[in-house]
């Protein structure tokens, strides 16, 4: 269903965010002359015509549209049983065929050893409309839960499966468990996204470490575009964990923190192509500040991909950016 909503323009958003309370921002929204044909699902009817599931595998030359009414959709698609499985969701103004997520996808497929599904939901989150995004993510997490559960009947152990969500797909990816009787066993949240989550949400519809057994959380724009640490079991701080340092070249505030919070799906995707356990980190306070004292102790953990499932605490990493991840 399409309805006409008045949004806040999400730039004006973040700067009344940064300087004035959010009160009078949600005034101006009231006097704004500016209105867009945003989309805000009013079902919770599943699958659903705007949320697309798609299966990569390393031998096939395209991608496959999972339709889970068809019992056989998997088999006749590619899936291959003996192989893990992973499950990516893009945030807000995004789609699963640009980057970044095309970069984590790629990384995943160049291992040969992952079923690579994405969620696109591009049609319920384009630009400006961010407040009825928010809202049209529970469907999406509704309806991926679907998948998961499709997945898991067809053979795959919940073991094999971790969700990857950038931004709010991170949220999405804690949103599914909402719906499943037994909650996943990994999610990766990559900078999730903070701007009214962090006011207005609550743990049933934000990520949380008691959304799987383990809630990994990548920091690249943390309080502004990107939540606080402490979200995860264990939370890595890249750079800093706010401002990504190949980002300050950008003219203007916002192209800086879309460009850091960008990075963290960049930074990740690193480290799943990276066969060894080369992107380390070191214990460090909560917010991202180094420890005061050392006593020799201090055992690095690997960011990403190889992090240990029973690694806890917060890590401040260092991290160059790859010219092989262009910010747009």
């Amino acid at each position: 269903m399409k309805c006409d909503c008045r949004g806040i323009n999400v730039l004006t958003y973040f700067i009344c965010l940064s300087f004035i309370p959010v009160s009078l921002c949600l005034m101006q929204n009231v006097l704004n002359l500016n209105y867009w044909q945003c989309v805000m699902k009013r079902t919770d009817q599943c699958p659903d015509m705007d949320i697309k599931i798609f299966l990569y595998s390393s031998g096939a030359k395209r991608k496959k549209l999972i339709d889970v009414r068809n019992k056989n959709t998997l088999r006749y698609s590619g899936w291959d049983p003996s192989k893990k499985n992973v499950i990516i969701i893009h945030g807000f103004n995004g789609t699963e065929s640009k980057t970044p997520m095309t970069i984590i996808r790629n990384a995943y497929l160049n291992r040969k050893d992952y079923n690579v599904f994405t969620v696109d939901w591009e049609p319920l989150t384009f630009f400006p409309c961010y407040l009825s995004s928010l809202s049209n993510t529970r469907l999406v997490a509704q309806c991926t839960a679907q998948f998961y559960a499709h997945l898991t009947y067809s053979g795959a152990s919940a073991y094999d499966i971790h969700c990857v969500g950038h931004s709010l797909g991170a949220h999405i990816c804690g949103m599914i468990s909402n719906h499943l009787t037994h909650r996943q066993h990994k999610i990766i949240g990559l900078d999730p996204a903070r701007p009214l989550v962090d006011r207005y949400g609550s743990a049933e519809f934000r990520l949380t470490r008691d959304d799987a057994t383990t809630v990994q959380v990548i920091h690249t724009n943390a309080g502004f575009l990107g939540e606080a640490p402490q979200v995860g079991h264990v939370d890595f701080c890249v750079n800093g964990g706010r401002l990504q340092p190949s980002c300050a070249k950008e003219p203007r505030n916002i192209r800086r923190a879309r460009c850091s919070h960008f990075l963290s799906a960049c930074f990740f995707a690193a480290s799943v192509s990276e066969r060894g356990k080369r992107h380390q980190g070191v214990p460090c306070t909560s917010t991202c500040e180094p420890l005061s004292r050392s006593y020799g102790k201090d055992v690095p953990v690997s960011m990403g991909f190889h992090t240990p499932d029973n690694a806890r605490g917060t890590y401040c990493i260092q991290m160059r950016n790859s010219k092989a991840c262009p910010f747009d």
